[in-house]
């Protein structure tokens, strides 16, 4: 069975998180009607699994099977390579439970100095996953290779965004305009993938 996304589907995206739901409207738009989990008042799924593939299948199976549509999730978080990846799948555990990514950028600071680290290298994952109602999932990943700065900056973009500058720039994430970001971030990239497989 080869399995494709036609234009003009309708499908729900697995996420309660404001940003990432436009970010991923933003990429899937033009070709399929697009609409959140959150629209629809379905649960937030726990991420239970290890991995961001892991997670991102859990959430679009989730989705798919309560709405009966397709379900796309996405599970991404930052890795610090001086944190042993951290704090990677719990990247939105980091920001507590009303996600305050200043607290957690404060973190990630806080346990650089602790290790009186000067490494800054990090990079952002990025797990896609489509689900089909009772059906198969199909999962792939994008990475952006960059390096930390502090203190944040920028207003855009979410999350980590204000600390992270991807290789070869010069702005962080949250300093980028949404284009310039799409070009070279890591949904973007995982998305590229998933293109190649589906469409």
């Amino acid at each position: 069975m080869t399995l494709r996304l036609a234009p003009g589907l309708r499908l729900v995206v697995a996420t309660h998180n404001a940003g990432k739901a436009r970010e991923l409207a933003g990429l899937l738009e033009g070709r399929f009607e697009v609409v959140s989990a959150a629209d629809l008042g379905l649960a937030e799924p726990d991420e239970p699994e290890t991995t961001f593939a892991g997670n991102a299948m859990v959430k679009a199976r989730g989705a798919a099977d309560a709405s009966g549509l397709i379900g796309v999730a996405d599970d991404s978080g930052l890795c610090v390579a001086a944190l042993e990846g951290a704090p990677g799948v719990h990247s939105a555990r980091w920001a507590g439970p009303t996600r305050d990514f200043a607290r957690a950028m404060a973190l990630v600071e806080q346990r650089l100095v602790e290790r009186e680290s000067e490494d800054m290298a990090a990079w952002f994952v990025c797990a896609l996953a489509v689900a089909w109602p009772g059906g198969p999932v199909v999962v792939v990943e994008g990475k952006a290779q960059g390096a930390l700065t502090f203190p944040p900056r920028g207003t855009l973009g979410f999350g980590y965004d204000p600390i992270f500058i991807p290789t070869g720039g010069s702005q962080t994430f949250a300093e980028m305009a949404p284009g310039a970001k799409d070009a070279v971030s890591h949904r973007a990239r995982a998305f590229a993938a998933l293109e190649a497989a589906l469409f």
